[in-house]
Parts: structure tokens; C-alpha cells; sequence
């Protein structure tokens, strides 16, 4: 995709982000209220995916400070309508 595609590319909110794997791939479910993408990536690209965000988070820091996150899987969007998570998951 070009640079300037990625202007006109329709944008959503990720609300949820749900990863699964084998020891062949892993799948990467990104969800935005009832829609939802399954992306699968061989372990090689999971692991650049993780170094180019790591890369990315850490230009950000670098011009804007530190991103104050917790990671905790029972967080619920302020937008998200379709299966909040709950203790249990």
C-alpha cells in the first residue's frame, strides 16, 4: 500500500485485540464494535510485528513522554457495545 493510500484507507477504533497461535502461525483478531479481522502471521512476522511496535512506542515516548499503561485484559473501551470482557475471561 502506498503512503498516500494509507489517508484514504477507512479507519476504525480497535476496541479488542485477541491473539491465538500453533507452532506454525499466529492469529491476530482485531475487533471494532460487531466487525472484526483475523490477521495470521508466521512466527517470524509476529516477532517484527512486536519490534516494529516496540520501535514505534518508543519514538513516540521519546517526542511526547511516557505512556502511563497497565496491561490488564478486563480493561473495557469506553466505546466498546459487543462482549466486554469480564472476570471471568
Amino acid at each position: 500500500m502506498k503512503k498516500e493510500d494509507f489517508k484514504n484507507a477507512p479507519k476504525l477504533f480497535c476496541e479488542s485485540i485477541n491473539l491465538a497461535y500453533t507452532p506454525e502461525y499466529f492469529v491476530l483478531s482485531m475487533s471494532s464494535g460487531n466487525q472484526g479481522t483475523l490477521y495470521t502471521l508466521t512466527p517470524q512476522h509476529a516477532k517484527r510485528l512486536l519490534q516494529y511496535l516496540e520501535h514505534q512506542v518508543e519514538n513516540y515516548e521519546e517526542k511526547h513522554g511516557e505512556i502511563k499503561a497497565k496491561w490488564d485484559p478486563n480493561i473495557v473501551s469506553p466505546v466498546q457495545r459487543a462482549n466486554p470482557p469480564t472476570k471471568l475471561s
